[in-house]
């Protein structure tokens, strides 16, 4: 089932390509409704990049996979583009190393799989459930025990599944899906034990992932519109406190810091300034923030409900001019699947976040490539090459798989068969229509969930196809695309 994709220009220097993919992943492949997955296609106005990398998701399993599982997220990953995500550390059971115990919740999907605790449970997914997950993903590891916040994590219960670490006493799952950062995402890793976290990290040469907010009331940003909602507000410099606390650590312990969904015009400038000096530091934030602000809860209600909160419209011009130069490294969709029935509970109850796999590139080519704050290069920069020099990954570098096959087609054009490359396996890439205009429809959503504010809106750019290891796990190539 080979494709030949004619006329598909390169993301990073324009040249218009032929692009043979040798195969369908039988295993792991699924499309949107008639999509090709074989033939000759004609691929005018289609890039193809390195696949997209997310550095922060919440898949919900264990624990809670009545809201989403790994099946579920990484199809919802892959529809979107994503050949690589990173695992948050807040299933149930925390994802600390820890044995799990019979009296934890969600403990018995554990520990019936035959494993006792959340790493060996994640890392052997495919073996346990008889399926062959269509993205790849590495593993976050809690900063503190049961992510409560009392205690710091013993890297004795997970220092051994690091990258590089024993590597030929693991078997082939242990080595993918490596745990390659610390997080209490979801909360901020407390003062109290900040000093052990970031000792920790640096016995073990990983890095801190910290949720850059901390409120004890609030649901919403302060301003007018809590005060028009009668919603407790949340004041914006509960960012900004965690920021410039961490920015310190890493100034006096050498540690890299990664800062989650940053959202504040004064935690930018913070890291603008930590950057300058030199200090370890990077940074994302998420499409939500480059999009919407604290007016949107007006009209989207809970579904815009988040944490960090939407912030003011002053703020969300700040992220796109961050976004514009280059103090955002990346961009991160927090991916955070809820029940419509949760959501319904109020600005009090309702819990936070919003999917975003599926629409992300979408929604900030519209905001961020239309508007001209920057091309379509950087998006793809933000979204794929930035992502992975962050997770340790090697991007695939078409270009050069271009040179080392040099070949030449019957049209002029050279020809990428990446079947002949030297290590196709690690060719993951994603194909774009940049200029394809499309409605989000939720309901269409590889997903299990559907509470997102974007749902009727329309977008431009959309991933067309999703290659893993140069193999098609994911298409929705029309048919009226086909030569023949």
């Amino acid at each position: 089932m080979m494709i030949t994709l004619r006329n598909v220009t390169v993301w990073n220097t324009g040249e218009a390509i032929d692009l043979v993919v040798p195969d369908v992943d039988v295993r792991r492949f699924f499309g949107d409704g008639d999509a090709v997955h074989e033939g000759e296609i004609d691929a005018s106005g289609i890039m193809v990049a390195p696949g997209f990398e997310d550095p922060h998701v919440h898949f919900r399993d264990p624990g809670q996979t009545y809201k989403e599982s790994m099946v579920s997220g990484c199809r919802a990953a892959a529809s979107g583009g994503y050949t690589n995500v990173l695992i948050m550390p807040n299933t149930v059971p925390a994802m600390d190393g820890c044995k799990v115990s019979p009296d934890d919740p969600g403990a018995a999907e554990v520990l019936g799989s035959g494993y006792d605790t959340v790493i060996d449970f994640l890392q052997h997914y495919d073996e346990i459930h008889g399926t062959s997950l269509p993205v790849r993903y590495d593993l976050c590891v809690c900063a503190s025990k049961g992510r409560a916040g009392a205690q710091a994590t013993d890297p004795d219960d997970w220092r051994w599944y690091r990258r590089g670490v024993d590597e030929s006493a693991k078997d082939e799952s242990q080595i993918a899906h490596p745990v390659t950062a610390i997080s209490d995402d979801g909360s901020a890793v407390p003062a109290a034990i900040l000093d052990q976290v970031l000792a920790n990290a640096q016995r073990t040469g990983l890095y801190l992932i910290e949720h850059c907010e901390h409120h004890d009331v609030g649901a919403v940003n302060e301003g007018p519109v809590s005060r028009r909602l009668g919603v407790p507000g949340i004041p914006e410099d509960t960012e900004l406190n965690i920021v410039a606390r961490d920015i310190e650590a890493a100034r006096r312990t050498g540690v890299h810091v990664h800062f989650q969904h940053v959202s504040t015009a004064i935690s930018f400038e913070a890291i603008r300034r930590a950057k300058a000096e030199g200090l370890p530091i990077t940074c994302e934030t998420a499409p939500h923030y480059i999009a919407l602000c604290d007016e949107d809860l007006l009209r989207y209600g809970t579904l815009a409900k988040m944490n960090p909160p939407l912030r003011s419209a002053e703020d969300r011009e700040a992220t796109i001019a961050a976004i514009a130069d280059g103090t955002v490294d990346m961009i991160a969709t927090d991916h955070a699947p809820h029940t419509m029935e949760e959501k319904a509970l109020g600005f009090l109850d309702a819990p936070n976040g919003i999917i975003g796999l599926e629409c992300a590139y979408g929604v900030c080519r519209k905001v961020l490539v239309e508007p001209g704050h920057i091309d379509d290069r950087r998006l793809i920069e933000l979204m794929a090459t930035g992502p992975a020099e962050l997770l340790g990954h090697e991007p695939a570098d078409i270009a050069s798989m271009l040179d080392e096959v040099d070949r030449a087609g019957s049209r002029g054009r050279r020809v990428l068969d990446l079947a002949a490359v030297e290590h196709p396996e690690t060719a993951d890439l994603v194909l774009l229509a940049a200029d394809e205009r499309w409605t989000v429809d939720p309901q269409r959503f590889h997903s299990k969930a559907r509470n997102t504010p974007f749902g009727g809106w329309e977008v431009s750019g959309r991933a067309l196809a999703t290659l893993l290891g140069s193999k098609l796990v994911f298409s929705r190539l029309p048919a009226s695309r086909v030569i023949r």
